[in-house]
């Protein structure tokens, strides 16, 4: 498998360090770079064409649903996964149809953020077991 290259969006630094340290436990995750809001998203997404993001939704400047609808639209466009403490089923539904594939709530990132991604590498949607809409999620 090819390493997939990851960048990392949370505007809270020892979250952001906490997710690297799970991915370099993994040899075919590759963090390619980190930043703490929605309008630097954009700008590392088309400099550095990350394959997949890793993207909190209350970021500041611009929030992560806004972002999420602009990366959507880059050529090739990046494979989103929110990963957030917001829970409410209009924000998933937000979230999913701004063009993300995996829903991820923070505090299950332990157990679920390995398996969403490779789910979502993969072309399937995943979203948190404890999530509404989690019947989306892969089964795996």
């Amino acid at each position: 498998m090819a390493t997939v290259r990851i960048l990392l969006v949370d505007d809270f630094a020892p979250f952001r360090s906490y997710v690297r340290r799970i991915l370099e436990e993994h040899s075919e995750w590759e963090v390619i770079g980190e930043v703490a809001d929605g309008i630097d998203v954009l700008q590392m997404a088309a400099e550095q064409r990350p394959d997949l993001i890793l993207l909190d939704i209350g970021l500041p400047r611009l929030n992560g649903i806004d972002a999420a609808h602009q990366l959507a639209a880059m050529v090739p466009p990046p494979k989103i996964i929110f990963l957030t403490s917001h829970c409410a089923a209009d924000v998933v539904r937000a979230a999913l149809s701004a063009g993300a594939m995996g829903y991820v709530v923070k505090w299950d990132a332990n157990r679920e953020l390995l398996r969403a991604m490779k789910a979502v590498m993969a072309g399937k949607q995943f979203v948190s077991k404890r999530l509404p809409g989690h019947e989306l999620r892969d089964p795996t």
